[in-house]
């Protein structure tokens, strides 16, 4: 049985190779699919961030009453360095030097550990900053919050 139509010869084009194309939806027409959540929606940060905000809210309000707090620098760390005791710091802070501003530090993981809620990790947060500026400061850590220890 013979074909109507006889085969073509093969193609030699000069021409180079298309780029291949952008593709603009997927293989179902749906389109590309985009992120899970939006940037400001809570659930695309992480436990770091959202710690850090905790520390910040808590500067940010210890700094209406301070404003020398302004000269502190606030950090977060995972975990405190290697310690010889049996408890584990929450915080810390060093004085200002030379070259470097005072510092305070609040570790994350054994603020994170000791808390069972988002509600009760910003209290210790508060807590743990209200104290070590306090220790800064040579003042109590009431004289600094007057309600720490009241919630």
């Amino acid at each position: 049985m013979d074909s109507p139509v006889p085969p073509s010869p093969p193609h030699r084009s000069t021409e180079p190779p298309a780029e291949p194309r952008v593709r603009r939806r997927d293989r179902h027409g749906r389109g590309m699919r985009g992120p899970v959540a939006p940037p400001q929606v809570p659930l695309s940060a992480s436990r770091a961030d959202t710690f850090r905000d905790l520390v910040l809210d808590s500067v940010e309000r210890l700094e209406r009453r301070w404003p020398q707090l302004a000269d502190i620098e606030f950090m977060v760390m995972e975990v405190p360095p290697p310690v010889t005791g049996e408890t584990v710091p929450l915080g810390g802070s060093a004085p200002a030097e030379k070259d470097e501003p005072a510092r305070v530090v609040v570790y994350r993981r054994p603020v994170e550990i000791r808390s069972k809620s988002r509600d009760e990790r910003a209290l210790i947060v508060h807590e743990v900053v209200v104290e070590q500026v306090a220790e800064l400061l040579g003042l109590s850590p009431e004289s600094v919050d007057p309600r720490y220890g009241q919630d």
